[in-house]
């Protein structure tokens, strides 16, 4: 279905070259779902066209906008991008979304507390708590609002965790897994990692799919209708190559990323095995933000 996404996009130009539909930004008729999208990726545009595909593979039309902490200063992205298409989170906080989206962030080395936008991250997640109806966190942001919600704490790696690993299902029954099988793909790049032993069980909380060699993937928040994804569905085939070439380049110990290149060969052009089960845990997730509109959907009514 079409996707609403800010005029000039450069996410725009590469979706329409994919044959996505896409709404005009004033064409809010028909009851699009409204995402707000805290990305915190240092490839804001990659991040950009990664979320909204996968948002725009489903039965329903999203109206994607896109924010940032306000004391947010990006070392990688140009400020007027920043500037032309993106929300600070004080501009929003008053607005109404059906959902929210936050990336991860390549500040895992840093405790939670020393991150210089932690107050106000911490006060998205309040926001997001009270005021929308479902939440998706990823990697680095599934780590801090679990740390922040249920005192869950983060631990380092002795080297990092790259690749492509099979994670098992191990709520099937579960709306979010429906016409899926009992495991699916996803990329995994992290150097630190949360352990199921410290979630508390009195919580709400719901290990929804894990993987022995990779660890969590994704836990459920039922009382604050969150999910924290701890891998990237989002990701595109080449994403982990460059990655891996980033790092080489930069001198890191690192070793090639697991189950990923044919034969394990860096010259080789890796596949992307995980997107189709992506585009389905995307399109069951819209499917329960649709069939449960009570929070903030009803502002626009």
């Amino acid at each position: 279905m079409p996707i609403i996404l800010p005029k000039g996009l450069p996410a725009r130009h590469a979706l329409k070259a994919e044959g996505v539909a896409l709404r005009p930004e004033s064409s809010c008729g028909g009851g699009p779902i409204r995402v707000a999208l805290l990305n915190l990726m240092p490839r804001k545009t990659a991040t950009e066209i990664q979320i909204a595909r996968l948002l725009s593979s489903t039965p329903h039309t999203v109206d994607l906008t896109l924010i940032v902490p306000d004391s947010y200063i990006s070392g990688t992205t140009p400020a007027f991008h920043l500037a032309a298409f993106y929300k600070r989170w004080s501009a929003v906080r008053a607005m109404s979304f059906d959902a929210l989206i936050v990336t991860g962030a390549p500040i895992e080395h840093v405790p939670f507390e020393d991150v210089t936008y932690w107050s106000e991250i911490t006060g998205v997640f309040d926001w997001a708590t009270e005021k929308v109806s479902h939440s998706y966190y990823i990697c680095w942001a599934a780590q801090a609002a679990l740390y922040y919600f249920h005192g869950v704490p983060k631990h380092k790696l002795e080297r990092k965790r790259f690749g492509v690993y099979d994670q098992t299902i191990l709520r099937p029954r579960h709306p979010l897994f429906d016409g899926l099988r009992r495991d699916f793909p996803a990329c995994v790049s992290r150097h630190t990692e949360t352990w199921g032993k410290d979630l508390p069980s009195d919580r709400g909380l719901d290990v929804l799919a894990a993987s022995p060699q990779s660890g969590l993937c994704l836990v459920e928040d039922r009382d604050r209708h969150a999910l924290y994804m701890f891998n990237h569905l989002e990701y595109d085939a080449d994403t982990l190559a460059e990655e891996y070439r980033r790092d080489l380049e930069a001198g890191a110990e690192i070793a090639v990323p697991a189950n990923y290149y044919p034969f394990d060969d860096p010259t080789r052009q890796p596949l992307n095995v995980w997107q189709p089960h992506a585009r389905r845990i995307f399109r069951n997730w819209l499917g329960e933000i649709v069939q449960r509109p009570e929070a903030a959907r009803a502002a626009g009514a």
